[in-house]
C-alpha cells in the first residue's frame, strides 16, 4: 500500500507543476451527484481493507477504497452496523465515496448523519502531503474537527485515505407501520410525534401513503406500535421498502427527469412546486421535474436549501448544483480550498465553480 500511495504522490506533484486537475474516483457509484467531473480520472479504489476493527469498542478503521458493502457484512457478523445507513447507489459504493458525498439515509431522523459517526481521517491534501486528523475514540476534541468538515466536501480538500468511524448494535425490534393521510395532515403528525418519546427512526410520505419506521427495544416498539395504530407491514416487505427509498429505487426516483433535494424546516408546508416525497420528519423533500429558479425561491422562504440531486450537465451548469453561498460562507469554502489544496489540484468545480 504504500509503493501505491508514492505513486499518487508523484501523480499529485506532477499535476501540480504544470497545473493540472485531478477527478478523484472511488467506485464511481456517485459520479453523478454534485458538478460535472473535470479533469484527469485519478482511481484511488485499490486502496482497501480494514485495518482494525474492535466491536468492543464500537470503532472500526478502514480504508477509503473498502466496498460499504464488505464493511457492512464484517459489522453483520458481530451484530453492528452503521446507523446512518449510507445509500450505496451501486455495488462499488466506497468508505470514502461515503464520506466524500456525505449522505445518509432514511435512518438519520433518528440517529445522526455520516459526519456524526466519523472519528478520525487520514488524508492525502493538494501538497502531498499525508495529514491524520481525530482519532480512533469517541472522546476526541483537541484542535479543529477535521474529519467532520471532511463529510460531503466531495474530494474537493483532499483525497481520503483512511476513515474511522463509530458503529452501534443494531437494534433490537423493528416494525413498520402505514397510514393514509395527505401531504399537510402527515407534515402535521410527524411534527407531533417529533415531540413525543416513540422510537421512530424514518419517515417516508409519498401519493397519501405515509409509512414510519419504529425501530429499539422490544417493549417500546410494541407500545409505541399500540400507541400509533396503522397497517402493520409484514417484515419483508418493509425491509424492501426501506431498502428501496435508501438506494432510490423507489418509483418516485425512475425517470431521467431532474431530481431536487430540499432541506427544509420540519414544519415548512407543502412547496406545491411538483410531485414530492417526503422523508426525515418533514426536514427533507424530494421533488422531480420543478422549475429552478421557483425550487431555490421556495427553498430560501422557507429558510432552507436546495440541491440538484441529479441533473444533467446543461442543467448544471445553468442553474448550479448546490444553494449559492452567502459571501461569507463563501469566503470560508474558498479559505478552507486554500489550506489544503492551494493549487486547486482536486475535483475543480464538484461543489461550486470556483473550489
Amino acid at each position: 500500500m504504500d509503493a501505491l500511495i508514492d505513486s499518487w504522490l508523484g501523480r499529485i506533484g506532477e499535476a501540480g507543476a504544470r497545473g493540472g486537475k485531478l477527478a478523484i474516483r472511488g467506485g464511481g457509484s456517485k459520479a453523478f451527484y454534485g458538478g460535472v467531473e473535470t479533469g484527469e480520472p485519478f482511481a484511488v479504489g485499490e486502496y482497501r481493507g480494514i485495518v482494525a476493527y474492535e466491536p468492543t469498542e464500537l470503532v472500526v478503521t478502514a480504508r477509503a477504497g473498502t466496498r460499504l458493502a464488505d464493511l457492512a457484512a464484517t459489522l453483520a457478523a458481530k451484530g453492528q452496523w452503521l446507523p446512518c445507513e449510507p445509500p450505496h447507489f451501486g455495488s462499488q459504493a466506497t468508505v470514502g465515496g461515503m464520506l466524500a458525498c456525505g449522505l445518509s439515509g432514511p435512518r438519520r431522523q433518528a440517529m445522526g448523519a455520516v459526519r456524526d459517526f466519523v472519528l478520525g481521517v487520514r488524508l492525502l491534501d493538494g501538497r502531498g502531503q499525508i495529514l491524520t486528523f481525530g482519532g480512533q475514540v469517541m472522546k476526541n476534541v483537541a484542535g479543529y474537527d477535521v474529519p467532520r468538515l471532511l463529510a460531503g466536501s466531495l474530494g474537493t480538500l483532499g483525497v481520503i485515505l483512511e476513515v474511522s468511524l463509530k458503529v452501534l448494535p443494531q437494534p433490537v425490534a423493528e416494525c413498520s407501520l402505514r397510514f393514509a393521510i395527505d401531504e399537510a395532515a402527515a407534515l402535521q403528525r410527524l411534527n407531533q410525534w417529533g415531540g413525543r418519546p416513540l422510537p421512530i427512526s424514518a419517515s417516508a410520505w409519498h401519493e397519501g401513503v405515509l409509512t414510519l419506521r419504529l425501530s429499539g427495544a422490544a417493549a417500546a416498539v410494541a407500545a409505541a406500535q399500540r400507541t400509533l395504530g396503522g397497517e402493520l407491514l409484514a417484515a419483508a416487505d418493509a425491509a424492501a421498502f426501506w431498502q428501496a427509498l435508501r438506494e432510490h429505487e423507489h418509483a418516485f426516483f425512475a425517470g431521467e427527469g431532474p431530481l431536487w433535494r430540499l432541506g427544509l424546516p420540519s414544519v415548512a408546508p407543502p412547496p406545491g412546486l411538483g410531485p414530492t416525497l417526503i422523508e426525515w420528519g418533514g426536514a427533507q423533500r424530494w421533488l422531480r421535474g420543478a422549475d429552478a429558479a421557483a425550487v431555490r425561491a421556495a427553498a430560501a422562504k422557507a429558510g432552507g436549501h436546495a440541491t440538484l440531486f441529479r441533473g444533467d450537465a446543461a442543467l448544471k451548469a445553468a442553474v448550479g448544483v448546490f444553494q449559492p453561498l452567502s459571501e461569507p460562507l463563501a469566503r470560508i469554502h474558498r479559505n478552507l480550498k486554500q489550506a489544503f489544496d492551494p493549487l486547486r489540484i482536486f475535483n475543480p468545480g464538484r461543489m461550486y465553480p470556483d473550489l
